[in-house]
């Protein structure tokens, strides 16, 4: 063959000889790249159509591909060994009419092969839709099969064609997906009011002035009501309030009061003086957990409902229940790198007295909530804080007599002020885990060792458990062959290892006969 190729080339150099005598014309140099790609396999050949009369043909790596003349415009490629080559053919003149980039690889046939080879236990099926578009259906073991899988196609087929990737799991992944909630709330409150009643001994004439406190009767012949405050009885004879060594007051329940009863101008004054301080802190820990299919959806409540009654017609009520508590909603997708996008609302609300509304003769409790509605991506075992709140804010609220309590010093006595500030800081942070099913001695309960107290531990010892009772909850165990274990050498305090018939009374293996079915609620099992 390499032969007849030379004779070609000598052929056509002889011809083209003469044309070498005329002058040369000034051209610039140019690259030329292959015109199009080329894959073949080894031992295996394909047959080019060239457009045009062949004058010569140059291969890059004779070692990856060779060639055959069979006329001017038409030869045949055929592979040699495993690689990459470059084949040029031009005419006459020196023009290239035909270029190729020659690939060889092994004896494939076709992706389904490949795929064979490289996957065997993944079931795929390769269909092919125009000139360079080639879809994958079937079922893998994992996402990152299915990245492999669509790896080597788009190596197989070029850069050139597109891949569309259908593949789904044998086994459908399950995502555990953790969320906690973490607050803290913080709180601070003061207030300040002062109080005063007084009565004219001549003609009866009472007033008061109050503070912080509601409005209450004064009347001669009882005693002088301060809200809970409670001062001693008016004499009906004087007309003067009665007061005695050690007098108190008690009852009183916004903070601290401080009272004293005396003479002022002649008139006989009773007074109070409101101090009030509440710190307040409130911690909240939620961590919901929920297990669901991938592309599934899940929802998750601990908590409660309470009613909210609806006026209907005709003079009817009915009733209508809201959640509350702890709730989780969430739909993973496991993606084909083994990611996993999640679509998660979490909320943690509270049943709460502030905003209560009164319908119908009900009382309606108000709902503190904390929620957040979001998509995020991350790996398995990941975290993400999804939601954080950091809130500060004071109220501050004088009351006072008109005119009165702009006097200085003096004002304070016809003066209310009250001081409020919170603080909270919230926290949502979600972890999802690509989970599998385990055997059902190895989960753990809340419930495992807790035993009742009987009568007497109860009453006399005022315990809430009776200890527990080894940590492992009652299993079931069925009659068969007793598992062996590993083999044990029994060593004495000495550390001398023991013969089989020196091993102290105790240690002798139970036999299958021991294991009956049924439930062992021992920690040995009996």
């Amino acid at each position: 063959m390499t032969s007849r190729l030379l004779k070609s080339v000598l052929s056509a150099a002889c011809a083209l000889a003469p044309l070498a005598l005329l002058p040369a014309t000034q051209a610039q140099a140019q690259s030329i790249s292959p015109a199009q790609d080329l894959v073949l396999s080894i031992g295996r050949g394909e047959l080019v159509n060239v457009p045009g009369n062949m004058a010569d043909i140059f291969i890059a790596n004779e070692a990856v591909a060779d060639v055959e003349v069979k006329s001017q415009r038409q030869l045949y490629i055929f592979g040699l060994s495993g690689g990459e080559t470059t084949i040029y053919a031009s005419n006459a003149a020196g023009d290239i009419i035909w270029s190729a980039n020659v690939r060889v690889g092994s004896n494939i046939d076709s992706i389904d092969q490949m795929l064979g080879l490289a996957m065997p236990e993944a079931n795929i099926s390769v269909a092919t839709m125009g000139s360079n578009t080639v879809l994958l259906t079937g079922t893998v073991a994992a996402p990152e099969d299915a990245s492999e899988a669509e790896r080597l196609v788009q190596a197989f087929v070029g850069d050139g064609a597109n891949v569309i990737s259908r593949l789904r799991m044998a086994t459908p992944l399950q995502v555990n997906l953790r969320v906690r909630f973490a607050e803290v709330s913080r709180s601070l409150a003061r207030n300040l009011g002062t109080n005063l009643t007084t009565i004219d001994t001549t003609s009866g004439f009472q007033f008061g002035l109050n503070q912080g406190r509601a409005p209450t009767v004064f009347a001669p012949g009882r005693g002088v009501g301060f809200g809970d405050l409670t001062v001693p009885a008016v004499d009906p004879n004087t007309g003067q309030i009665i007061t005695t060594e050690g007098s108190s007051f008690g009852g009183i329940s916004p903070g601290t009061t401080l009272a004293g009863v005396g003479q002022f101008l002649g008139l006989d004054i009773a007074a109070a003086l409101d101090l009030g301080e509440r710190r307040g802190l409130v911690t909240t820990l939620a961590q919901p957990n929920l297990t669901a299919l991938s592309g599934e959806t899940a929802e998750f409540l601990a908590g409660g409902e309470f009613p909210i009654p609806l006026s209907q017609g005709l003079g009817t009520t009915t009733v209508q229940y809201k959640n509350f508590g702890v709730s989780l909603s969430y739909t993973p997708i496991v993606l084909s790198n083994g990611r996993i996008s999640i679509r998660v609302r979490p909320e943690v609300s509270e049943l709460s007295s502030q905003g209560a509304v009164t319908l119908n003769g009900f009382q309606i409790p108000a709902l503190t909530i904390r929620r957040a509605e979001t998509t995020v991506e991350l790996g398995s075992g990941e975290s993400f804080m999804i939601a954080g709140l950091l809130q500060n804010n004071a109220q501050q609220t004088i009351e006072q007599m008109p005119g009165a309590g702009d006097i200085p010093i003096l004002g304070n006595l016809f003066r209310s002020t009250s001081f409020q500030r919170g603080e909270t800081e919230l926290v949502i942070v979600v972890t999802p885990y690509l989970v599998q099913p385990v055997n059902d001695r190895d989960i753990r309960l809340p419930t495992d060792g807790f035993n009742v107290p009987n009568a007497a531990e109860q009453f006399l010892l005022g315990r809430e458990t009776a200890g527990e009772s080894g940590g492992r909850r009652p299993m079931p165990r069925a009659a068969g062959e007793a598992p062996t274990g590993p083999d044990l050498s029994l060593i004495d305090q000495n550390g001398t290892a023991l013969a089989g018939g020196d091993a102290p009374a105790g240690t002798a293996p139970q036999t299958a006969s021991a294991a009956l079915p049924g439930f062992s609620f021992n920690e040995d099992g009996e």
